[in-house]
């Protein structure tokens, strides 16, 4: 059991990670290749506590991808996405993602090359099962596509919503017009096919 003081400690510890983290979230949002010496100023620490807890770049960007979906996962826990039809809380699901993934489209570029796109997948697991929840609930109600496997839908829905947010970077895509354009291309890929018995 811990002592009184290592429980300071670790409240210590866990309160000086908070805001480095916070800290290098408005930094990478300003610039997504900002040094970590500059982190470390930002955040109030020096670059032995910065590096204690954050041994390197991918270590603190791991961190701050991982409280970004955290905040991300609690924006979507509030639009009632288990209420209603399933294609119109789908439709609610994709705008606000977009609108989240927008806010947070810096950890894209900050991430590119440091966070494996196999490790940023793993991160967004909590939010892609709700993903799943509400295609398969479209299913149970005729209005989803059942004949291609759910993992492909799910992964469809991810990497779109990706690769709106990499044309709307390059000005490919207007991002006030991504959320409509996200939503028919993903509801008119998930619509249950006519031929589908």
């Amino acid at each position: 059991m811990p002592t009184p003081h290592q429980k300071v400690r670790r409240a210590d510890a866990e309160r000086s990670i908070a805001t480095i983290v916070a800290a290098a979230l408005d930094c990478f949002v300003r610039d997504p290749h900002v040094s970590m010496t500059a982190v470390a100023t930002a955040a109030g620490v020096s670059r032995v506590t910065l590096y204690a807890h954050f041994p390197s770049r991918e270590a603190l960007l791991d961190a701050v991808l991982a409280h970004s979906v955290e905040q991300a996962d609690a924006v979507l826990q509030g639009r009632h996405l288990d209420e209603g039809p399933a294609d119109e809380a789908f439709s609610r699901l994709v705008r606000s993602s977009w609108r989240i993934l927008e806010r947070h489209a810096f950890l894209l570029s900050a991430s590119e090359g440091v966070i494996t796109p196999a490790r940023r997948r793993k991160h967004h697991e909590k939010v892609l099962v709700r993903v799943e929840r509400i295609l398969a609930r479209g299913q149970e109600e005729g209005v989803f596509r059942s004949d291609l496997p759910m993992s492909w839908l799910v992964t469809t829905f991810y990497s779109l919503l990706h690769a709106a947010a990499a044309e709307a970077g390059a000005r490919r895509l207007k991002a006030k017009d991504v959320p409509d354009v996200l939503d028919r291309t993903l509801s008119s890929l998930l619509r249950k096919p006519a031929t589908e018995a």
